[in-house]
């Protein structure tokens, strides 16, 4: 356990940090010692932090949106369809949400890029069958290429939380429902005076792993927008590839790498902590 831990986590760590130290091109380059220089420089470098601004919407998009609307659909699913229609009924949509989840990311960034293509893209054709001769460029305008990547990984997150809530609710006792239609307590009411009481383990969970993969998402950048227009969606970690392999920027490359390895372990541990102090009190 140790030495996994230290060949996968601690030794790459310790190299990375060490690397942030140096001005290196990579290679056989020679590595020129700056020490903190690039970190210096980083915290006054625009683009890194235009980069960490989009890594906040990332959250809302893989965090907030989809935990919300998971737990929504996964109490609707669970609580209305299946006891009227079935539990086939239920696993078939529960599936049919979850199937973004198993696609290669590569396959749903070609399926997006097609579908939001701004001449012969799916959307616009609907749009302009509608009327509306000037449609979005979604993936060419800086102010819309995010909110379309926003919108590609709400549909790719989706069926995760969905999934966990839905195994979630399997376990909170159905005397706890019955009581509340008893006593005439609506649909709403139930849902956030029992499910999400219930589940709250679980929201935690989806929570913490969601938030660490917003805060280093990289795949649907790369192959959706690689970063562009002008730079309107890059995130930290397409920032540091790009320091890393097209720049020829390695030293700087690890500093971004670095900062926000730190990040990710602050943000983990508050939430870590403030999931202790809820159970606690």
């Amino acid at each position: 356990m140790t030495i996994g831990f230290s060949v996968i986590v601690l030794i790459p760590l310790f190299g990375n940090l060490f690397i942030s130290l140096f001005d290196w091109r990579g290679g056989a380059a020679q590595m020129d010692w700056v020490g903190l220089k690039n970190y210096t420089t980083l915290f006054q470098d625009d683009a890194f932090w235009t980069s960490f601004k989009n890594s906040l919407l990332m959250i809302v998009a893989i965090v907030v949106v989809p935990t919300i609307l998971g737990l929504l659909l996964a109490a609707v699913l669970f609580n209305l369809v299946a006891p009227r229609y079935g539990a086939r009924i239920a696993s078939f949509l529960r599936g049919c949400y979850y199937l973004p989840q198993i696609l290669p990311i590569a396959v749903a960034g070609f399926i997006w890029s097609w579908v939001m293509n701004t001449d012969a893209g799916a959307v616009n054709a609907v749009l302009r069958s509608v009327g509306i001769s000037n449609p979005p460029d979604w993936l060419g305008d800086p102010k819309v290429a995010i909110v379309t990547v926003m919108l590609m990984l709400v549909w790719l997150q989706l069926g995760y939380p969905l999934v966990i809530f839905m195994a979630a609710l399997g376990r909170v006792d159905p005397s706890l429902y019955e009581a509340a239609d008893l006593d005439g307590a609506s649909w709403f009411q139930q849902l956030r005076k029992i499910t999400i009481p219930e589940i709250r383990p679980e929201i935690f969970i989806v929570t913490l792993t969601a938030t660490v993969g917003a805060l280093k998402v990289f795949a649907p950048i790369l192959i959706l927008t690689g970063g562009g227009p002008e730079g309107s969606t890059v995130v930290p970690s397409y920032y540091a590839y790009r320091n890393f392999f097209e720049l020829s920027r390695v030293g700087y490359g690890a500093t971004i790498a670095t900062v926000m390895a730190a990040v990710i372990l602050v943000v983990a541990l508050v939430m870590l902590w403030v999931q202790r102090r809820s159970e606690d009190a």
